[in-house]
């Protein structure tokens, strides 16, 4: 694939945490790969593109992730875009719209239930550092979190990653939830400029093509400074 097109969902309701940075670092990635790249902001009052290769939702407040989820329900162009081989990476409040349910505004709400996991109110605020692992190319990750959601994966659902420093879905044992080319996490950062080699799985399994991520310089330079925070 000679082109990819990034589509960043929703950015002026889910850009409250710095997610939108992802979209500019998958686009750099691709084109050190030799991959030119187009990103494609959609509002929530625009139709999304069936012909979007990697989807990027990020975090909110309740009442912009619920203006979004009423957004995506209108059509049903973001699961056939998955079901056609694209790639989602969603992030904290886009993570909780892409599950079962969850509680906004005092509410529980209906999310996509594109992966199949519930969240709920939790008793504290998680907020901090976030130190993980994920048995997706066994890659050491970090990320920054703030969410007071605790998320509970279903039965038979993988989770993203294993946490050893910090809350993730809020049980301090786990981060995210991950099905086939659906990621979920509560990781900003934005996780793709702290973990690079997170970025080239994703172009991997947008393109076809693998990326030999190990012998990348500048990926083991980013993830080097990523370790300081």
């Amino acid at each position: 694939m000679s082109a990819i097109r990034i589509v960043r969902i929703h950015n002026e309701l889910l850009g409250t945490y710095g997610d939108q940075g992802n979209a500019e670092v998958l686009a750099f990635r691709a084109k050190f790969h030799g991959i030119s790249t187009s990103i494609i902001d959609v509002t929530y009052e625009q139709a999304l593109p069936r012909n979007g290769n990697i989807f990027l939702l990020g975090g909110a407040e309740d009442a912009a992730q619920l203006l979004s989820l009423e957004a995506l329900k209108r059509e049903k162009t973001l699961e056939g875009a998955i079901g056609d081989g694209a790639v989602l990476l969603a992030v904290c409040a886009g993570f909780q719209i892409i599950g079962n349910t969850f509680w906004a505004d005092g509410q529980k709400v209906d999310g996509l239930s594109l992966l199949d996991v519930e969240s709920s109110p939790g008793k504290k605020r998680c907020v901090g550092e976030v130190k993980a692992k994920t048995s997706i190319l066994n890659l050491d990750l970090s990320g920054f979190e703030n969410h007071s959601g605790v998320t509970t994966l279903n039965s038979g659902v993988q989770a993203f990653a294993k946490v050893s420093s910090g809350y993730g879905n809020g049980d301090g044992r786990f981060d995210g939830a991950v099905v086939g080319n659906v990621f979920g996490t509560y990781m900003h950062g934005p996780i793709l400029a702290r973990n690079p080699q997170l970025a080239d799985l994703i172009l991997t399994r947008a393109t076809g093509s693998a990326f030999n991520q190990i012998s990348d310089p500048l990926a083991s330079k980013y993830a080097e400074i990523a370790r300081k925070y």
